[in-house]
């Protein structure tokens, strides 16, 4: 193996499949393979949950080959070389690869070759195919509502179901007390339909490498119990979760009729000073709303109070409602529209966030919801 490249290219690549690298306790797993074949470099990572290949252009001086190097300590080096093309070749013993740039050079040792995990490879067959900049705002929307694995022992809870249906795809997310949910179009629709439940920590790598793209449509592939997004140059396998998802569809409130039409940005930044305050159990922050006001109120036994009011742009009835405002703030962050809608029943129902007015129907946020379970209190 010997061969030169672009640093910023190959640094690319090293970023893009290391959000695959992870803790584990097989020492393997910190490793990236490098295989080279004709005129392309293939780097691969795995955490046996997903795996991230990433392809580019080099100039081949060798035979084909494939090694293994410690990620983390790759990706150091690949950041501190001085010029703008590396070369890496293997050291004539087998057991080490030279990385030169100018005058610096390093040596590195490789890693067990026949150690390293194999990674399932795509089907033939194309399943469906994404707008990226739509896939990613999808995600953007969707993720930040389930929980980490930290925080329950419920599988499905931490996941993204993504729901397929002819010209369709429907992403939802939940923890039990809150549920994003954006439903899309596809670029190209299914043949048949189908339900995937993905871990949102995936998906969220997934959303981090597309904004790094300027592929226009993403490919998507399915097999057993794996997915497959397929841009130009990069592959992103996910393992999916083998266990039902919630009826998310029974916890959409259908019938609430007051609706609470305000300012995004001014919401966004109530709630921010409303958190300040909020006792740290519940995060609680008061919506009393009535007429075109509404005031926002949070207090604490350690930190005190706050009260502010905002303007809605309709008048409503009277009506007392909390919600954690941090659940709140998360949903407003991933909006653009710069008008938003809370619709309310009553202070023990859930709350359904929308967006509202002339941007409602944007790419950023059409077909965007998002589910809110209020805080039972003392009024």
């Amino acid at each position: 193996m010997d061969f030169t490249c672009n640093r910023k290219a190959l640094d690319f690549g090293v970023k893009t499949v290391g959000r695959a690298l992870g803790k584990s306790a097989m020492p393997i797993l910190a490793g990236i393979k490098l295989e080279v074949h004709d005129s392309r470099l293939t780097l691969a990572a795995t955490d046996l949950e997903r795996a991230i290949l990433c392809s580019l252009s080099i100039d081949n001086h060798d035979e084909d080959g494939t090694v293994i190097l410690n990620g983390e300590i790759l990706a150091k080096v690949i950041g501190v070389l001085p010029q703008e093309e590396l070369r890496l070749k293997l050291a004539e013993e087998g057991e080490r690869v030279d990385i030169s740039s100018g005058e610096a050079t390093f040596d590195l040792l490789l890693m067990a070759l026949e150690d390293y995990p194999e990674i399932t490879t795509p089907p033939e067959q194309q399943y469906a195919a994404f707008a990226r900049t739509r896939l990613q705002r999808s995600l953007e929307q969707t993720t930040f509502a389930a929980m980490s694995a930290r925080e329950t022992s419920r599988l499905n809870l931490t996941g993204v179901d993504l729901l397929f249906s002819q010209e369709t795809v429907k992403l939802v997310a939940t923890n039990g007390y809150r549920l994003a949910y954006r439903e899309d179009h596809l670029a190209q629709p299914v043949a048949e339909p189908g339900e995937y439940l993905i871990s949102a920590d995936s998906l969220k790598a997934l959303g981090a490498i597309l904004s790094g793209l300027k592929d226009e449509q993403i490919a998507l592939y399915q097999a057993d119990s794996h997915l497959f997004f397929q841009s130009e140059n990069v592959l992103f396998m996910a393992r999916t979760i083998q266990e039902g998802y919630p009826d998310f569809e029974r916890v959409i409130p259908k019938g609430n009729k007051i609706g609470l039409y305000l300012d995004r940005g001014a919401l966004l930044a109530g709630l921010k000073r409303a958190q300040i305050t909020t006792a740290a159990e519940s995060g609680a922050v008061l919506f009393r709303a009535q007429g075109e006001k509404l005031r926002l109120s949070s207090s604490s036994v350690e930190k005190g109070q706050t009260e502010e009011m905002l303007s809605l742009h309709r008048p409503v009835e009277e009506i007392t409602v909390s919600f954690r405002g941090e659940y709140l703030i998360e949903a407003l962050n991933c909006m653009k529209s710069n008008q938003v809608v809370l619709w309310l029943s009553d202070p023990e129902s859930a709350g359904l966030l929308e967006p509202a007015g002339d941007d409602a129907s944007s790419e950023d946020d059409q077909g965007f919801l998002y589910v809110c379970m209020p805080i039972r209190m003392d009024m």
